[in-house]
């Protein structure tokens, strides 16, 4: 009778156990196929060829050195191959010592986890997830995106349903995939704090080394934040990292991975972080990241991809080294010349009208544009008084400073009145002969200062504007050894008076007989006011367009002396045409564009077109050099050691009231300039021993030019520049004036003999 009992028992517990193992089947069916929607859907076959993972846009210099990324997740890829084998052993050792064994789910481990958890109570028992399922939870996020069925939402129901899928996503990754790609997958895809997402990334911001190069105990502390990314940060909970990496070390000495005297030997040792986040604001090239951003999120969205997520490789004409001397360049004069104008506004507000007075009210007009005046306003309305008065109250800060960031306590019209005393700069250098955009500076500081200079950036040019004046009167027949006199030359204007006759910059006329080319090289205002007399506004109009500038441009006298804003990057592209042969070509910056895999996605062509004849461009190459050639040039000044063995065109320009200085100078191999002047018009030198581009703008090139020549490394050489095969326009002006002379003779000749014919 008791045999029979006990037969029935096992029947019976048979029965249970078979029927429990048909309703889990039928469960985990269910779920597969989403019965009637109540689970959710699995990735499919598809998204298993290629799961979704947010990748790295990356930007590269020309010189295959990376610049920097775009990205909502910061995160790089890498294969198994380049992984240090103390990372794949630290893994195994913690997370999942069977990987090898099984196909996705820890039958083993998961009783473990039962026995230990649920009959003993232990809470250290784990929670018996293989790699393979933590890979995909992470990367089809089993327990949000795919968590859409109606039965999800049932506390513990849904908790079931989550788990159920990271089971059958990780047999369907094991059938996919193999155990290296799994393994590299998981640690490309995982998240370790501070904006690192993958191994390549944390690799760099926690130890500023790569994931082949990860010493044991490196290793250790990256696989110890899997657990807990902000419990184990060794920057924020360094005393909990230390503990959980030696966890890691002692997992792998009790699997055999390292031995005792290598765990006693390192675990003693504290954690050696070297530790860097990378952000927008860092690294070389910070204002170009900014500006061609939007250029590539216009092709990214024509042409179907995400530049935050698809992980394009995008390749530029900037040269780091050349891009790392243009800043250093900027930084050395900028912080020179901040000192100058401290001094030189010493306890007086820069801000200044027409007539030298301080503007009233700027801070307040100022401070009317900030976020924090529109916060309080929507608190206070219209009631300024109270605005202010919270806009007055000191609050802890970091400010800019040219001896680094520095910890303050401001109030916001304070910060106003700090920030704005601040000159800024701009500068880019392109080669000349390909419209390769070869150094990008858009400013002093991308963190403080966002706005751009070099594209975004438009002010007066002043005279750095004359030769496109110069070069069209040149190709509409003009010779730079055209003789014109230093004296006043007058335009009829609309309104009142109805006249303009402009001055030159000292405020005399000499009435001094001279060649065009020698009334460029002294910037003299009657001699382009004489050329614009001659050729008309809209003349010039046409051929500053033709040369690049597409800044609107007033067809009016004033033109003449650069009163329409243009940018540096306008500037610079007219003034390659010359070294160009006459052949415009539009600055270019983005070489091609790849896919994650290398594969060329768009291969980018500079626009170019005729401009100016060869003869033209060579002549206004003839006048530029005047600058350095002719004494009381406007550039004479520039450093000897430049112009050795050396060919050089450049211009200076000073605008009204020293608002804008500039200068911009051009060889065989490189054409570049730079602005310097206030956040506003009205901040500026108050003479022009300070304010002139001269003093303010040519110190950057020259600098720039100096480690640029000094770089053997570069294809950039001292030399002359290229001359057309058949030159009809006379540049020796000798010789130029003997055949005006004889061209006059010989017409006074014709006009004797037709004059004594007639009597």
């Amino acid at each position: 009778m008791k045999k029979s009992k006990i037969y029935k028992a096992i029947i019976a517990l048979w029965a249970i156990f078979i029927i429990a193992i048909i309703s889990f089947s039928l469960f985990i069916y269910s779920i597969s196929i989403n019965l009637n929607g109540w689970y959710g859907e699995l990735p499919g076959l598809k998204s298993l060829e290629n799961p979704k993972s947010d990748l790295s846009s990356v930007l590269y210099f020309a010189d295959n050195v990376e610049m920097g990324k775009y990205y909502r997740y910061n995160r790089s890829q890498i294969t198994f191959d380049e992984l240090s084998p103390n990372v794949v052993n630290a893994l195994i050792a913690t997370e999942d010592i069977r990987f090898t064994e099984h196909s996705g789910i820890d039958l083993y481990g998961l009783g473990r986890v039962f026995f230990k958890s649920i009959l003993m109570f232990d809470k250290s028992a784990g929670g018996g997830s293989t790699i393979s399922q933590q890979l995909a939870k992470i990367l089809f996020r089993t327990r949000s995106d795919l968590s859409n069925g109606s039965l999800n939402d049932i506390p513990v129901l849904g908790l079931v349903i989550a788990k159920m899928k990271e089971w059958l996503v990780a047999v369907k990754l094991e059938r996919s995939y193999t155990k290296k790609e799994i393994i590299a997958m998981y640690l490309n895809t995982f998240e370790f704090g501070s904006n690192a997402f993958g191994i390549k990334t944390a690799s760099q911001t926690f130890f500023n080394t790569t994931p082949d190069k990860l010493k044991i105990p490196e290793a250790a502390v990256l696989v110890g934040l899997c657990k807990n990314p902000n419990l184990y940060s060794p920057v924020y909970e360094p005393e909990n990292s230390f503990q959980r990496r030696n966890t890691v070390m002692n997992q792998m000495r009790k699997y055999g991975y390292i031995d005792d005297a290598a765990y006693d030997s390192l675990s003693s040792k504290p954690i050696e972080l070297d530790y860097d986040v990378k952000n927008h604001n860092d690294g070389l090239g910070t204002y170009f990241r900014g500006e061609v951003l939007w250029d590539l999120l216009a092709w990214t969205k024509a042409n179907g991809y995400d530049l935050y997520e698809d992980g394009l490789r995008i390749y530029t004409t900037i040269d780091s080294r050349m891009q790392k001397y243009a800043e250093e360049a900027v930084e050395e004069h900028m912080k020179y010349q901040q000192e100058l104008f401290d001094e030189h506004w010493k306890g007086k507000a820069p801000w200044r009208d027409e007539s030298g007075r301080e503007i009233k009210n700027f801070v307040e007009n100022e401070a009317r544009r900030t976020d924090a005046y529109k916060y309080w306003k929507k608190e206070f309305g219209d009631d300024e008084e109270k605005i202010f008065e919270k806009l007055r109250e000191p609050k802890p800060m970091k400010v800019f400073s040219w001896e680094g960031e520095k910890d303050t306590v401001l109030s916001t019209m304070d910060s106003i009145r700090y920030f704005k005393q601040f000159l800024h700069a701009g500068f880019m250098a392109m080669n000349p002969n390909n419209g390769h955009i070869k150094a990008w500076v858009g400013g002093i500081n991308y963190k403080y200062f966002k706005y751009d200079h070099v594209k975004q950036g438009r002010r007066q040019p002043g005279s750095t504007f004359k030769p496109l004046v110069y070069a069209a009167a040149i190709d509409n027949g003009y010779s730079p050894c055209y003789q014109i006199e230093d004296v006043p030359v007058t335009f009829e204007v609309p309104g009142d008076p109805p006249t303009w006759t402009p001055s030159n910059s000292s405020g005399k006329f000499t009435g001094d007989t001279m060649t065009l080319r020698q009334a460029m090289a002294r910037s003299l205002n009657s001699g382009t006011a004489y050329v614009m007399s001659k050729i008309g506004p809209q003349t010039v109009v046409d051929y500053a367009k033709r040369l690049g500038v597409e800044s609107p441009l007033a067809a009016v006298p004033s033109l003449c002396l650069g009163t329409s804003d243009v940018s540096i990057y306008e500037l610079i592209g007219a003034y390659s045409t010359f070294v160009n042969e006459g052949f415009y070509t539009k600055p270019f910056y983005i070489e091609r564009i790849e896919d994650k895999n290398g594969k060329v996605l768009k291969q980018f062509v500079p626009k170019t077109g005729e401009a100016l004849s060869s003869e033209t461009a060579y002549a206004m190459l003839h006048m530029l050099k005047g600058s350095t050639e002719i004494s009381g040039g406007t550039a004479l000044g520039l450093d000897r050691e430049l112009r050795e063995d050396n060919e050089i065109g450049a211009k200076t320009g000073t605008t009204q009231n020293y608002s804008d200085g500039w200068f911009v100078g051009v060889t065989k191999d490189l054409a570049a300039g730079a602005w310097v002047g206030g956040d506003e018009r009205s901040i500026h030198f108050r003479n022009i021993g300070l304010g002139q581009g001269a003093r303010m703008a040519m110190p950057i090139w020259e600098k720039f030019m100096k480690k640029v020549y000094a770089d053997e490394e570069l294809a950039v050489s001292k030399g002359e520049f290229k001359k057309p095969s058949n030159l009809s326009i006379e540049l020796d002006c000798e010789k130029y004036m003997m055949q005006q002379n004889n061209v006059t003779d010989s017409t006074e000749q014709i006009q004797q003999l037709d004059v004594d014919g007639i009597q």
